[in-house]
């Protein structure tokens, strides 16, 4: 690949071990300026970045967040909110009486929220820094909450930790994807018959076979506390929208 931009999003991979050098302010800026560069509806950007700089704030996320503890060792952490809030001030500035949000202004602003996250993750891999998407900080909807101030219309759709990698990461192999043929489908969606199923999964269950493998996946994720918590919990942030 000599495309520098594709290889380097080959090469991203989670790291949630860094090393003590400290991000410079010069990287932190480009960061958050290249998340501002995201595509978003209508330019609104909406969405709000907190920069968590407090020590004491950034052990509590990380213990709300299934006790993550490397997150707290973390050179910079951003929760980056779908904001339906602010747009409502904006409006009321102007005098206006605006309608109370609804779902899709929320996922419109989930949409806005994570490509600015993802620009953050790509512009930081560029300068050689390192990056984890914690999604659990969807859990704990009234602790975090209450951590981070949230108003309501205020959604903390992703939680980011950066560093610079330890050499263990950098050469740590990265997970490997499915292909193109598995995700993609041509005009409209199509359902795999269980033999595409097994063969989409023939090289990615350590050994086990399919059944065995996919029963503790499921049991591990799909059907674990912290998955019926983060259902828990993203009822209580839709309640403002409905």
């Amino acid at each position: 690949m000599t495309n520098e931009v594709i290889k380097s999003l080959y090469e991203r991979k989670s790291v949630r071990v860094f090393t003590d050098e400290e991000i410079s302010r010069e990287d932190k800026n480009s960061i958050l300026q290249a998340a501002l560069q995201a595509p978003s509806a209508g330019c609104q950007l909406l969405y709000t970045i907190l920069d968590i700089t407090d020590e004491s704030k950034k052990e509590k996320l990380a213990v709300l967040c299934d006790n993550q503890l490397f997150m707290a060792k973390a050179k910079m952490m951003l929760v980056f909110c779908a904001d339906c809030r602010k747009w409502l001030t904006f409006y009321e500035e102007a005098g206006l009486t605006p309608r109370a949000p609804g779902a899709g202004d929320l996922l419109l602003a989930v949409e806005d929220t994570l490509i600015a996250a993802q620009n953050a993750v790509t512009a930081a891999e560029s300068l050689g820094i390192g990056s984890c998407y914690i999604g659990d900080v969807m859990e704990n909807a009234e602790e975090t909450k209450a951590v981070l101030q949230l108003p309501r219309y205020v959604y903390p759709a992703c939680l980011l930790v950066f560093g610079h990698p330890t050499d263990q990461q950098k050469t740590r192999k990265k997970p490997e994807r499915f292909r193109v043929s598995d995700i993609v489908c041509e005009n409209s969606y199509q359902d795999k018959s269980g033999a595409q199923i097994r063969e989409m999964f023939a090289d990615k269950t350590g050994g086990k076979n399919y059944d065995e493998w996919m029963t503790a996946f499921c049991k591990r994720k799909y059907e674990s506390d912290f998955s019926r918590e983060m259902n828990r919990s993203m009822e209580i942030y839709l309640r403002d929208f409905q």
